[in-house]
């Protein structure tokens, strides 16, 4: 109320915030206003008991006045809450030798509401089996359980319980749970031993290891309790040999005499593993036969095979081999694999074996993923009678195949297929955290080492995926240029052999502020910038080009490398041609001043059994001329005819020509001490007159090319020369001396020059008459010759060289500049042919 009137009396009401009730302004008679609580939405003792409000009444005046009120609101329980258990479910374990009364467990249960609607009662649910009832009890105040029956291992290893917990509300209100209760056993079962096969009679002179019987024994108890181990009596020549779990075969362990015992009554005791043990006896007969016979053996006791997986069915995996040392049809071996178990399933749905050679056929192919390893149980029996046979194991070991592509398990969404969507504020700095990839591979050893990489990115350089754990992070702070959003595909490969691989698709939108919307990726996504798409091919291209243009570069210097390196006439060889060339028992080099025309000239010869040899000259720029002729003689019985007129330009410059035969020098190439050449414009000897002998002055080319034979080996090319005789030696390959007609110096030409040697037909009587006795000096000729007398027939190697240098310098100058045509000399056979070759040239 307010005492004020009009403008000044009461106006309006208004409510504190709450959650449940709202003001409703209510006229009444007279004009006044009434307000009136009203309640928005069903109240929840559970959550809330009281609600206090404060209400505020205000007038119209200046200043405004209040008046306030504060309203508290208690709600009452009602039975909307049933009783909750802590667990679903109870596990608990007893032992089949607990006694009665002994407290099981004591489950509980609460009830939100409160008064009656908060009481429970315990008990079992309405299905409980009578069986269940006449062992448990449970107290309906407390929910405890206690054993009232007796508990049997044996008979039932498990119970499961239903409890009900009501309330006294109305209506009543039920919660339940299970109680699961495992019974845990107690040794109080004696082991059981089976003939799993009757005893045979044993022949007396069975090896040691022939099987008798096959014997099992069980327990009815479990675990250790279950573990039962066989003994025998000490002192007999048998013996239990286990085979698998629980199961064993009584074998001969010592020489039998059928003589001395034909029957024996061994006692096998069982005893198991329990606490503490129990044991159980039995006895069985073994009868000894009067039959002489061995058992085969096989080469190893057992067989290890490693075998890949995904063979191929039928495959041979392994080949046993037995054998035995009787005779006859007791030595002849049959091969069969014993029945034994391989994750449930007979061994002989996986292998078969050739009951002929042991030669063992896989039946299907194997993965290594379902089995690893497994054994086969091989069996080699004789044809005697009875037969005997003795087994072997074959250790079967699968080999991984890198078969198995990783599988990525996280993101989860990337095993349905779709993209993985991530959030990452553009405030995050380097190495910032986004999400990690994790995947899975199910092959082993190297094949399930999984690398990670970033195939492909929106921008290569804002993320990277760490190789190893797969967890992607920032390399730089984003910024406000970079997309918004950010699309990454990470390749997946593991390190087997073929690689497999597999992609994850990871979607990251870049966020200014926590609370930023998330727009639709997915369509985003699918999406991309025109721009994006347009740099990704120009790079493409632009790589492809650079790619394309290093890999024919390459190309073409690898080729220019191989022919230079299998060049044999070029001047800039490799080291291990001019190696090879250097060879002592191939060729002879004959080296020019480098300032000369020609460079070198070198003479190959063959083996000692080799009729060839092989010629390589190198040309100077400098060099106007570039032939090389080798002359035929008029005698075709001394030389083929000759073989190429060969630009010395090309990278190879190689002449071959064949001799049928070494022959002795001719008298035409014998001449006096005073004939031989000497320096230039040295005369000849009292006995030759100038320009008569067979050297024409001043010196020529020929002469040259004698000198600078001679000063590039004064000792080797001159030592099995007799005196007069001029020729051209490999250094280490058998002598090669010149023979021809008498007119063979009529067909030499000397490039450059238009001088022939011509015969002197007196001279050419003289040396007929001494040929026989310069043939029988020979041979004490070349033991005395020395360097001494090499170095009279030349002049030292730098003075000749030089000299060599500065005539063929001026030599060519003149043949470089025009002039007229010297007068020709008188053609032979071999000047003719050289004319003719030039002319088709």
């Amino acid at each position: 109320m307010d005492p004020d009137v009009g403008s000044n009396s009461l106006k309006t009401y208004t409510l504190s915030k709450n959650e449940c009730c709202s003001l409703k302004i209510k006229e009444i008679e007279g004009g006044k206003t009434v307000p009136e609580l009203v309640l928005e939405k069903p109240l929840d003792r559970e959550k809330k008991a009281v609600h206090k409000i404060l209400l505020t009444a205000l007038d119209g005046g200046n200043p405004v006045r209040s008046g306030t009120s504060q309203i508290t609101i208690s709600v009452l329980d009602n039975n909307d809450n049933f009783p909750v258990f802590e667990r679903n479910v109870y596990k608990v374990t007893l032992g089949e030798t607990s006694v009665k009364g002994a407290i099981v467990m004591k489950p509980k249960a609460t009830d939100a509401d409160e008064g009656l609607n908060g009481e429970i009662e315990f008990s079992f649910g309405s299905r409980t089996p009578d069986i269940l009832l006449s062992i448990f009890d449970i107290n309906p105040l407390t929910g405890e359980i206690t054993l009232k029956g007796v508990l049997n291992y044996e008979t039932t290893k498990s119970y499961d319980i239903d409890i009900t917990a009501k309330d006294k509300g109305s209506p009543e209100m039920e919660g339940h749970c299970r109680v699961h209760i495992d019974i845990s056993d107690f040794n109080d079962n004696a082991p059981e031993i089976v003939f799993t096969s009757q005893p045979k009679p044993v022949r007396e002179d069975a090896p040691s290891g022939t099987v008798v019987a096959l014997i099992s024994a069980r327990d009815l108890d479990s675990g250790d309790n279950s573990k039962v181990t066989l003994q025998i009596t000490k002192g007999s020549p048998f013996n239990l040999k286990p085979s698998f779990s629980n199961n064993y075969a009584l074998v001969t362990s010592g020489a039998l005499d059928r003589e001395s015992f034909s029957e024996y009554n061994i006692e096998i005791t069982a005893t198991d593993s329990g606490s503490p043990p129990l044991s159980s006896k039995k006895s069985i007969p073994v009868s000894i036969t009067d039959v002489n016979d061995n058992r085969p053996s096989f080469t190893q006791p057992s067989y290890n095979v490693y075998l890949k997986e995904n063979g191929v069915p039928g495959s041979i995996l392994y080949s046993v081999s037995a054998s035995d040392l009787d005779f006859g049809e007791n030595a002849k071996i049959s091969y069969s694999i014993l029945d034994s178990k391989v994750q449930d399933v007979s061994v002989s749905s996986y292998v078969y074996i050739n009951s002929d050679n042991g030669s063992i056929y896989s039946m299907h192919s194997f993965d290594y993923e379902k089995l690893k390893v497994f054994q086969i149980q091989v069996q080699a029996k004789d044809q005697g009678s009875p037969s005997l046979s003795s087994n072997t194991t074959v250790h079967v070991f699968i080999l991984d195949q890198n078969d198995n592509a990783p599988v990525v398990i996280y993101p989860s969404s990337a095993i349905l297929g779709s993209l993985s969507h991530q959030r990452m504020s553009r405030s995050a700095k380097a190495g910032h955290l986004v999400t990690k990839v994790t995947a899975v591979d199910a092959d082993s050893g190297h094949n399930a080492w999984i690398s990670y990489k970033l195939a492909e990115a929106t921008d290569a350089s804002l993320f990277t995926v760490n190789l190893y754990t797969g967890e992607v992070r920032t390399k730089r702070a984003a910024s406000e240029q970079d997309d918004s959003s950010q699309r990454l595909l990470i390749e997946i490969k593991d390190d087997g052999e073929p690689m497999q691989s597999a992609t994850v698709t990871v979607s990251i939108m870049l966020e200014d502020g926590l609370h930023e919307p998330i727009l639709d990726l997915r369509q985003k996504a699918a999406e991309p910038s025109r721009k994006t798409g347009r740099i990704t091919l120009y790079l493409i291209l632009s790589l492809a080009s650079v790619s394309v243009l290093s890999l024919v570069t390459f190309l073409i210097l690898a080729v220019k490398c191989m022919r230079n390196s299998s060049s044999s006439g070029s001047c800039c060889m490799r080291g291990s041609d001019c190696d090879n060339y250097k060879n002592p028992n191939r060729n002879m080099q004959i080296q020019l001043n480098t300032d000369g025309p020609i460079k070198y000239v070198e003479v190959l010869g063959g083996d000692m059994m080799s009729q060839s040899q092989s010629f390589r000259s190198c040309m100077s720029p400098m060099s106007e001329y570039s032939d090389f002729t080798l002359i035929k003689p008029s005698s075709t019985t001394d030389f083929t005819e000759v073989i190429s007129v060969l630009d010395a330009s090309l990278p190879d410059s190689t002449w071959t020509f064949e001799s049928q035969q070494q022959k002795p020098p001719n008298n035409d190439w014998r001449f006096t001490q005073g004939q031989r050449p000497g320096p230039s414009g040295a005369t000849g000897g009292p006995e030759v007159a100038m320009g008569t002998g067979p050297w024409p002055q001043p010196p020529t080319e020929a002469e040259q090319l004698q000198a600078l034979m001679a000063a590039a080996n004064v000792s080797e090319a001159t030592a099995t020369l007799g005196p007069g005789t001029m020729g051209l030696s490999t250094r280490y390959s058998p002598q090669f001396t010149l023979q021809h007609v008498p007119d063979y110096r009529q067909n030499v030409y000397i490039p450059g020059s238009t001088a022939t040697l011509t015969s002197n037909p007196q001279q050419q009587q003289q040396q007929q008459q001494q040929q026989q006795q310069q043939q029988q000096q020979q041979q004490q000729q070349q033991q005395q010759a020395t360097a001494q007398q090499a170095a009279q027939q030349a002049l030292p190697p730098a003075q000749m060289a030089a000299q060599m240098s500065a005539q063929m310098s001026a030599q060519m100058s003149a043949q470089m500049s025009p002039q007229p045509e010297p007068p020709k000399a008188a053609q032979t056979p071999a000047s003719k042919k050289k004319s003719t070759k030039k002319e088709k040239k």
